[in-house]
C-alpha cells in the first residue's frame, strides 16, 4: 500500500509540474498584471509621443542656438543655455557630497556595523527617508542651507548652485545607501571567507573583493539617483533657483559658485509651463525632449557600465 500511495503522490506532482492542472486564480492574476504593464506603457507611449511631436520640431527650427540662447522674455531668443550649466553644476555637486558618503554609509552599515537594535534602527528611518516628498527636503535645504548656515557662516551664500546641490544631495542620499546596500548584500557570503581564509584582513577584502564584485548594483543605484536629482524641480524652488536668470557678469567662477543666482532644466521648463503665451509651451516641449535624450544617455552609459563590470567580474 505504500509504493502505491507513493506512486500516486509522484504523478499528481509530475502531473501539477508539467501543467496538467489549471490554475485558475494565477491565470486570471497574471492577465491582470499584464494587462497594468501594457496600461502602463501605452499612457507612457501617448505622453512622450505628445511632447515629442510638439517639441522636435522646435529643436530642428531652432537648431543649436537653442542650446546656447539664455532665457529670454521673447519665445524666439529663450533657450536652456543657462538652465542646462547650472543643472550639469548641480549634478556635480550631487555627485561629489552624496556619492562617496553613501556608499561610504553602506559598506560600514553592512560590514562593520554589528546588528543591534541601533543599528535596525538606522537602517528603518534610512529606508523611510527614500520616501519622503522632495518638497519636504526642499524646506530642509531652506532652515539648514540657506537660513541657519547664512546666520552661522556671514559669508554663506543664501541662494546659490552650492545651496541647491547640496539640498539634491541630500534628498537621494538615502537612495545611494539603499542601492550600495543592497549591491553589497548581494556578493556571496563564500567571497569573504574565501578571502579571509587566505589571511586578508577586513579592509583587504572589502577593497579587493567586495566592492569590485558589488560595483554593477552601486553605479545603477547611485545613476538611478543621479537621474531622479535631475529631473527635481520643488526643492530648487524653496533654495533659491530663479525663473531663468543667471548672474553672467565678472568674477570668478568660484565666487559665481558661491553667490550667483542659478536656475535648471526643470526650474526653467516650470517657467516656459506657467507662461500664456503658445511659443513658450512648445519651448518646454522641446527641453523636455532634451531631459529625456539626457536621461537616456546616462541610464544607457550605466547599463553599459554595469555589464562591463559583470562581465569582468
Amino acid at each position: 500500500m505504500g509504493a502505491v500511495a507513493t506512486d500516486v503522490t509522484t504523478d499528481a506532482v509530475r502531473a501539477g509540474l508539467r501543467g496538467r492542472g489549471r490554475d485558475v486564480r494565477g491565470a486570471v492574476f497574471a492577465g491582470l498584471m499584464l494587462a497594468s504593464l501594457l496600461a502602463s506603457l501605452a499612457i507612457l507611449v501617448v505622453l512622450l509621443w505628445d511632447v515629442a511631436k510638439v517639441g522636435v520640431p522646435v529643436l530642428a527650427d531652432r537648431g543649436t542656438s537653442f542650446f546656447t540662447d539664455t532665457n529670454s522674455t521673447v519665445p524666439s531668443r529663450a533657450g536652456i543655455g543657462q538652465a542646462l550649466v547650472g543643472s550639469m553644476v548641480l549634478m556635480v555637486i550631487v555627485a561629489v557630497v552624496a556619492f562617496p558618503i553613501g556608499i561610504g554609509a553602506a559598506v560600514y552599515l553592512e560590514e562593520y556595523a554589528r546588528d543591534t537594535w541601533l543599528t535596525r534602527f538606522i537602517t528603518a528611518n534610512i529606508r523611510n527617508l527614500a520616501g519622503v516628498p522632495s518638497i519636504v527636503y526642499g524646506i530642509l535645504g531652506l532652515v539648514i542651507f540657506v537660513e541657519a548656515l547664512s546666520k552661522i557662516v556671514t559669508m554663506w551664500p543664501t541662494g546659490s548652485l552650492l545651496s541647491g546641490g547640496l539640498t539634491l544631495a541630500v534628498l537621494v542620499l538615502p537612495i545611494v545607501i539603499i542601492t550600495s546596500s543592497e549591491a553589497l548584500r548581494a556578493v556571496p557570503r563564500g567571497i569573504r571567507e574565501a578571502a579571509y581564509g587566505v589571511g586578508a584582513t577586513r579592509w583587504e577584502v572589502i577593497r579587493s573583493h567586495v566592492l569590485p564584485s558589488a560595483i554593477p548594483g552601486i553605479v545603477t543605484g547611485t545613476v538611478v539617483s543621479l537621474a531622479r536629482a535631475f529631473g527635481e524641480t520643488a526643492p530648487l524652488l524653496l533654495v533659491g533657483a530663479a525663473q531663468g536668470f543667471i548672474n553672467t557678469g565678472s568674477g570668478s567662477p568660484l565666487h559665481k559658485l558661491l553667490n550667483a543666482p542659478y536656475t535648471a532644466m526643470p526650474r526653467i521648463i516650470l517657467d516656459w509651463m506657467t507662461r500664456p503665451q503658445k511659443a513658450f509651451t512648445e519651448l518646454a516641449a522641446a527641453a523636455i525632449v532634451v531631459m529625456m535624450v539626457i536621461l537616456l544617455v546616462v541610464n544607457g552609459f550605466a547599463i553599459w557600465l554595469r555589464n562591463r563590470y559583470e562581465r569582468k567580474w
